[in-house]
């Protein structure tokens, strides 16, 4: 990345909206602010977030109480309408929602406007799921009924992260929504802007009031006040496994279930008699995309020892050669970590896994001394106690490791607490269908990088989560059955 490369490009952060917190139908903006909306790319104050009060949580619960009860009676083809005129406005507006996204969360603009793109595609499907969300009817004997229906399951808490602040939300959103759900939507503070856009969006389609509210503030204060309330009935958050361990602790504490997506550390298998030097372009290309700052980026390179130099030296020539820089510059191909956090965790696993002998084969640093900016990161020779390899990255960070056979990859991918997406590479259907029965994960990609859209089930195994969310099963968390035994004699 040359200096020029490194000055950050000023976008005029009139394009930020203004924040606030929506409650019954209405914004407030009047409140003493918790946080900061920082730019990752200058370091540059966007706006600040307003601190919900206890009565507003009071009031937005009040509110979604009334919201599920209006919403839990309109036809499903009505809720339908709503969320499709809501889809088109996000489509509509996608390009300024992209540069929200990118002033806040730093992250590429091509890749904010696919985050926003692919998010129409989850309420879409959602929507379709709701007009099949069927009950049965069981075969009897005479005189007596039995229907198994499925209902709405109440008002929804949906805690969301800043690292896919538009993904994550409408994952949550839409199938709460399609299934007759009315939502509290806490999200995060370091990127509220993409939130509101969201809701804007609702609001402006003729969503009724109270079916979905939006609130910042003492992350802990909010969630704890939220999910302790008899008016909530189901916790969805996503995040890291610390966060979301204590949040069902919270949520058993009053009965209630929750979905939870949480963090993962996913491994790449690269067998022997592979193109590793192609493998090892793409690779580098998923390890940057976000800056790594997704779930299921790749982090943990298993690499067949016949393959390794090969695989290595491809994915660092390619990572050498990436340009990095503000999310709005052309030809960048990566924009900064999002926050100063991401930073200093780079920079730490960097030096603990050179302290414990690891070769850097690329990146390592930190570009420039304004902005988040990290070099995108491979670590090569990575000793498997270091924090590269046991803790989850969430960065432009990778680490690699040679194995001599497949009984050895499997043995090191499956020797962590989580187990969200994983990723292999073979040309034997042998070992591919190996691969699939013994790495322990909930999605795996075999021979590509790629990973669920909306017609497919996400989530993990171990502490990575509970529940799915997409696929044919999108709805289940947000429905209850009840089954209904109806005697047709006269009494």
């Amino acid at each position: 990345m040359s200096e020029q490369e490194n000055q950050p490009l000023v976008v005029n952060s009139s394009a930020y909206p203004k924040i606030g917190l929506f409650i019954d139908g209405r914004w407030i903006y009047d409140r003493a602010p918790c946080a900061n909306v920082i730019n990752p790319s200058t370091e540059e104050v966007l706006g600040t977030v307003p601190k919900a009060t206890d009565d507003d949580l009071s009031r937005a619960l009040s509110s979604t109480a009334r919201g599920f009860l209006a919403w839990r009676d309109t036809p499903a083809q009505e809720r339908v309408r709503v969320i499709q005129r809501a889809v088109k406005l996000l489509r509509d507006r996608t390009s300024a929602i992209a540069r929200v996204l990118t002033l806040e969360h730093g992250k590429h603009v091509e890749d904010a406007i696919a985050e926003i793109e692919r998010c129409g595609n989850f309420f879409e499907w959602d929507a379709g799921q709701s007009l099949r969300a069927f009950g049965t009817i069981v075969p009897g004997e005479p005189q007596m009924q039995k229907f198994v229906i499925r209902q709405p399951i109440g008002p929804v808490v949906a805690i969301t992260p800043w690292n896919v602040p538009m993904s994550a939300a409408a994952r949550k959103t839409s199938a709460a929504l399609a299934a007759g759900c009315s939502v509290i939507l806490k999200a995060a503070e370091e990127t509220p802007g993409t939130a509101c856009e969201l809701v804007r969006c609702f609001e402006e389609a003729g969503l009724p009031s109270g079916v979905l509210n939006l609130v910042f503030g003492d992350p802990e204060h909010v969630s704890s006040t939220l999910i302790a309330s008899p008016i909530t009935r189901l916790v969805t958050f996503t995040g890291s496994v610390r966060v979301g361990k204590h949040l069902m602790q919270l949520a058993a504490q009053a009965m209630k279930p929750v979905l939870m997506e949480l963090g993962g550390h996913a491994p790449v298998l690269i067998a022997d008699g592979v193109n590793a030097v192609e493998i090892g372009k793409l690779a580098a290309m998923a390890k940057v995309r976000a800056s790594g700052q997704i779930c299921a980026s790749v982090s943990r390179f298993i690499v067949h020892r016949n393959s390794y130099d090969d695989f290595v030296g491809s994915c660092a020539d390619t990572l050498n050669g990436l340009r990095v820089g503000d999310g709005f510059a052309p030809g960048v191909q990566m924009g900064p970590v999002a926050n100063a956090r991401r930073l200093a965790a780079a920079q730490s696993m960097v030096q603990d896994a050179k302290q414990r002998g690891a070769r850097i084969a690329a990146g390592g640093y930190r570009i420039g001394e304004r902005g988040y900016f990290f070099a995108p990161t491979l670590l090569a020779d990575v000793p498997l106690d270091a924090e590269a390899m046991t803790l989850e990255p969430f960065g432009p960070v990778a680490a690699c490791v040679s194995v001599p056979d497949l009984d050895q990859a499997l043995s090191i991918a499956n020797d962590m607490s989580v187990g969200l997406a994983a990723y292999a590479f073979t040309n034997s259907l042998e070992d591919a269908e190996r691969i699939s029965r013994g790495l322990e994960c909930g999605v795996l990609a075999i021979n590509h990088f790629g990973t669920p859209d909306a017609d497919t089930p996400f989530g993990g195994v171990k502490d990575s989560g509970i529940g799915r969310e997409g696929g044919p099963s999108s709805l289940d968390a947000y429905l209850v059955t009840k089954t209904i035994l109806q005697s047709t004699a006269r009494v």
